[in-house]
């Protein structure tokens, strides 16, 4: 690769394009993966477990409540067979017929009776599924409400992360335009393949990989020129040199 040449000035502005690149990598990664997502996690299937238990619980006060109805409907039946048959009774002269009509009465009134009961039961049943389902509501509500708090705190977030990485962004073109091409290239090359463009070198360490410079790279660096590109040997990032390195 032919050595590339840049004033020392020039090489130190990379710095500022690498923290606007770590700055727009940061709320990319920000607007991802926003901090309101791991407790939107937990909340859904909590909700979708509430949606269940509801169902179930509605489906079974729907039929209960179906039942109620029947129940209701036998008993209007039974009432006006026992209107019909009392009518009968002042009707009839005949005493067979009146004994079997109050025996029939009889028969019809305990059937009422019974089916009262049984409706008395139901809704009972019918009550206290619908406390259950009041219950499940306010969970529910109780629910959503987390949820829709969280939705719009990681709304905010996000903008707020978007309006940050479009600054980021202005500010690294604004940069990197006034710098030399070929060099935002090499730059931007050394990036895209090892994660880093440019670092510090402090003290013969490399702030690219965090690790010291041997005897003979520290040579070298110190050899060359200070317009010299010079590209750290273990990150491959350019090494921006200055009275610390």
């Amino acid at each position: 690769m032919r050595a590339v040449k840049a004033d020392p000035r020039d090489q130190r502005e990379l710095l500022r394009v690498h923290d606007l690149d770590t700055a727009i990598t940061q709320a990319t990664r920000a607007i991802s993966h926003p901090s309101q997502d791991a407790r939107l996690a937990e909340l859904r299937p909590q909700a979708a477990e509430i949606r269940s238990r509801r169902l179930a619980v509605f489906g079974e006060l729907e039929d209960a409540r179906a039942e109620l109805a029947r129940l209701e409907s036998d008993v209007e039946v039974v009432e006006a067979r026992m209107k019909r048959d009392s009518e009968r009774v002042q009707q009839t002269a005949s005493v067979k017929d009146v004994a079997a009509l109050e025996s029939e009465l009889e028969a019809l009134r305990k059937r009422r009776s019974d089916l009262e009961d049984i409706e008395l039961g139901i809704m009972e049943r019918i009550e206290g599924l619908e406390t259950q389902l009041s219950a499940i509501d306010a969970e529910a509500a109780e629910v959503e409400s987390k949820v829709a708090a969280l939705e719009a705190e990681r709304e905010v977030e996000v903008e707020s992360w978007e309006r940050r990485r479009r600054d980021a962004a202005a500010d690294r073109e604004a940069v990197a335009s006034a710098l030399p091409e070929e060099l935002v290239a090499l730059y931007d090359k050394q990036r895209a393949r090892y994660g880093v463009g440019a670092a510090r070198l402090v003290g013969g360490v490399s702030l690219a990989s965090n690790m010291k410079l041997s005897p003979s790279d520290l040579a070298d660096v110190r050899s060359a020129a200070d317009d010299d590109v010079v590209l750290c040997p273990d990150s491959g990032a350019i090494l921006i040199r200055d009275e610390n390195s």
